[in-house]
């Protein structure tokens, strides 16, 4: 511009040149390209060497579909006699695939969403837990952004059937279309570029009045919010080194951690609404078809009653069930080698409730976690009393009731005459030391007639009630100092006779 500004204003090529600095020539090229109309800035094209394999180039990268490598490019023009460097080379592919795609450049008119209308699902890699790996169910509710993460072991169709139904519940309503991708669950062939559904899931869709719909094949784009939904749950879900979560030990806590991230995600304020998703699902609510009052049962199997033991019976052999379905009907269903169980909620939700790996007949399969924990294990080996005597021992301490467990279980012969005796004892002797005394008892399993006062008299003497036991110091084993007084009258006095009468 100041070339052009500067010939203006004197009218000679080689005055504008001494004024800008620059040769005449270069001038008077300016000013005959303004004259043309053509841009100043405009570079004239110089001839290259690659430009007699322009044609070649560009053949192959549209027979590529723009995917083609340009060192691969290189090596066919070399071939064909180009002696230049593959930086060239590398300058001039990429030139053709930006001519290719400003070509085939997809242009997207912007969907404006309507309430009620459109729900999209697509499915997502879950984490492994205990070695199986599970898929995330991602279903999006398009005019509110609301979104809705399930774990799930399988795509087959009672699973989809059962994550429609609970999705449906939890947005409250039912959309009037609901894309997806071409699972085989939706659709099983396609006629001359014609999706061909599964009548089953059409059955599905009738139920809860909506109508299935499917994207182009290989088309992530035509559903694009739940493929957004499904990358975000796998961020946040999934253990990886980015996000450095734990291992998920049991699928409940991978529910727990669907359940959170849902109630996150659905609770903050989204970027394109400037509106949180849980807002925006009250006011569509309104605009979605009621749900019915039951869900489509007929794909989750047969029905069994659940018994009395929290077990259902399926060709002869018992599986167990969360103890809460006792005395309810729940359905059945075999897939692969494992046995599905779904039960429907007093609010119409059906959940899948067990898995059990395939089982034979005489052999229950049964799981622990289906049944509630015992607050006391040991019940059966504890004392309660059931009269006045019975009362009146066991009130004595923690050691007469081990003393009535060891004494029972050893088959001691007139038990109660012996509990009598411990309470007489402990009106005479502090109860504590007659306690302590029973539970030497029962440690040392002494339960005879006068082994409860012979402890009594020795704790009275030595002040301890702690049973001498084997150990590295010391040997139960009977030493031989005995016989060196073997033949030798003993002497008669009474502190002889009282050792002899505690040995």
């Amino acid at each position: 511009m100041e070339i052009l500004e500067a010939y203006d204003l004197t009218g000679s090529y080689r005055a504008a040149a001494e004024l800008a600095g620059c040769d005449h020539h270069t001038v008077a090229r300016y000013v005959q390209m303004r004259a043309a109309g053509q841009a100043p800035e405009a570079r004239r094209h110089r001839d290259r060497a690659i430009d007699a394999y322009l044609p070649k180039i560009e053949e192959l990268v549209v027979r590529s579909g723009g995917r083609i490598r340009a060192d691969v490019v290189h090596k066919r023009i070399c071939a064909m006699g180009f002696t230049g460097g593959e930086r060239t080379t590398r300058r001039t592919v990429a030139e053709a695939k930006a001519q290719f795609r400003a070509g085939q450049r997809r242009v997207y008119r912007p969907w404006v969403t309507e309430p009620g209308l459109w729900l999209q699902y697509d499915y997502g890699d879950g984490p492994v837990i205990a070695g199986r790996k599970t898929t995330l169910w991602c279903a999006w509710l398009a005019w509110s952004r609301f979104r809705v993460v399930i774990p799930i072991w399988d795509k087959t169709l009672p699973t989809v059937t059962a994550c429609l139904d609970a999705t449906f519940r939890r947005i409250g309503g039912v959309p009037a279309y609901v894309l997806t991708d071409n699972e085989k669950t939706v659709t099983t062939d396609h006629v001359a570029g014609i999706a061909v559904r599964n009548p089953e899931i059409v059955e599905v869709a009738r139920h809860y009045g909506t109508t299935i719909r499917t994207c182009l094949p290989a088309d992530p784009e035509t559903k694009g919010g739940s493929e957004a939904t499904v990358r975000i749950a796998k961020a946040d879900l999934v253990p990886k080194d980015v996000n450095l979560l734990d291992e998920y030990r049991t699928f409940a806590q991978l529910e727990a951690a669907c359940r959170d991230f849902t109630a996150e995600v659905n609770g903050r304020v989204h970027r394109a609404t400037r509106r949180t998703p849980a807002d925006m699902l009250a006011e569509e609510r309104t605009r979605l078809h009621p749900l019915p009052g039951r869900p489509f049962t007929a794909a989750f199997g047969t029905t069994r009653r659940v018994n009395w033991d929290a077990t259902v019976s399926v060709e002869a052999v018992r599986y167990s069930v969360p103890h809460e379905l006792i005395d309810t009907r729940v359905w059945v269903r075999f897939h692969g080698d494992e046995l599905i169980v779904t039960a429907v909620g007093a609010d119409g939700t059906a959940t899948e409730t067990a898995r059990h790996r395939r089982g034979s007949p005489g052999s229950p399969v049964i799981a622990e976690e289906h049944y509630p924990q015992r607050e006391d294990k040991e019940g059966d080996r504890t004392p309660r009393a059931t009269s006045a005597e019975e009362a009146a021992f066991l009130m004595i301490g923690p050691g007469a009731a081990a003393w009535l467990v060891e004494a029972a279980t050893a088959g001691t012969r007139r038990v109660k005459a012996k509990m009598a005796e411990a309470v007489a004892l402990a009106k005479l002797f502090p109860a504590d030391q007659v306690d302590r005394a029973l539970g030497t008892a029962a440690v040392t399993g002494r339960f005879a007639e006068k082994d409860l006062l012979s402890i009594l008299d020795y704790q009275a003497r030595h002040g301890s009630a702690e049973p001498t036991r084997a150990s590295e110091d010391h040997s139960l084993q009977p030493g031989t100092s005995a016989w060196a007084r073997f033949g030798t009258p003993a002497p008669d006095n009474d502190a002889t006779d009282e050792q002899d009468h505690l040995r």
